[in-house]
């Protein structure tokens, strides 16, 4: 049997290889004494490598756009929500570091009841056992009559809803409602159901007719919002593995369609525990290819991840590091 001739191998000083990780690159622990322990000064200290690297780009493509006014778009799925967030985007939003706001339906509805009560997420599993999950009359109420109202009006879903809130003298926590804020600061939320994936479709006052006309009018609203990032806008996708890709897909087809072939070349991201296929093409990748810009993904926990992003862009919006 034929073996392989090792002593004819041809091998190449370890000094003339091009090498992908250099130790300027290193991480830098915290100093002793005295020494810069700052915000600023711990993320200069973060490696520039792989993760951490394409964190920091993120961070000065959002800052970058917000000094060059182009739309910064934040896509929300209902955890983002759940854990705790709103304060932070809410401080985005008056920053500028967030133009639009685009959310699947159970993100808008764990921000109703947030706003409402104070509280939101149920046990589902228990609910499930006895036919009570997603039965809260209040919530699948109100919201359908609000969408009902939109409906009539001619607003989007989250235009309803956040003025059905703004109408309100008894929220519970109105400042915490990225529906309200977003509405009183004129940051434009829309709203992206899928009909039968949300507990207000469920209810008896749920019509179809409403839940349609005002979600199809903020796809419209999503599409017409996006030409703004062209040649430096970004896109972040933060908890939404299926809805918000797919609606961001299309809007933006319906955009470069009317736009002849814009936007171009902006930044997107998918920020999430798990890396999912649908942030990645629709999101990640396809959107940018082809157009000149650049794409990333960055895995961890919402409830970490995107304070850390939050206080960065503040940071570097305030001190320049």
């Amino acid at each position: 049997m034929p073996e392989a001739d090792f002593s004819r191998i041809r091998t190449l000083p370890v000094t003339a290889r091009p090498n992908k990780v250099g130790v300027e690159q290193f991480a830098a622990p915290p100093p002793a004494g005295g020494g810069d322990r700052t915000f600023s000064a711990f993320l200069k200290s973060l490696p520039q490598v792989l993760q951490a690297e394409a964190f920091l780009t993120l961070v000065d493509a959002v800052v970058s756009a917000v000094q060059r006014r182009k739309s910064v778009v934040w896509m929300l799925g209902g955890h983002v929500v759940k854990t705790g967030l709103a304060p932070l985007l809410v401080d985005l939003a008056r920053r500028g570091a967030i133009t639009h706001l685009a959310a699947n339906g159970s993100a808008a509805i764990h921000d109703y009841e947030m706003a409402r009560w104070g509280g939101t997420s149920e046990d589902v599993e228990a609910g499930l056992a006895d036919g009570s999950f997603g039965m809260a009359e209040e919530t699948g109420r109100d919201m359908n009559r609000a969408l009902r109202r939109g409906m009539e009006a001619g607003w989007g879903m989250g235009e309803a809803l956040a003025r059905d809130l703004d109408a309100r003298s008894d929220l519970a926590y109105p400042e915490l409602s990225l529906l309200l804020q977003a509405y009183r600061l004129g940051v434009p939320f829309t709203v992206h159901p899928a009909v039968g994936a949300e507990i207000i479709h469920q209810h008896p006052a749920a019509d179809g007719a409403a839940i349609g006309d005002t979600g199809h009018r903020d796809f419209r609203r999503l599409a017409g919002a996006l030409p703004g990032l062209d040649a430096g806008g970004v896109v972040l996708n933060v908890g939404s593995a299926v809805i918000m890709p797919e609606v961001f897909l299309k809007a933006l087809t319906v955009a470069r369609n009317l736009h002849g072939g814009h936007p171009r070349e902006f930044t997107t991201c998918d920020l999430d525990m798990q890396r999912h296929y649908r942030p990645r093409v629709n999101v990640v990748e396809r959107p940018t290819r082809s157009s000149g810009g650049r794409g990333f993904q960055i895995t961890g926990h919402h409830e970490l991840l995107i304070p850390l992003l939050a206080w960065a862009i503040v940071e570097r919006l305030d001190t320049g590091w």
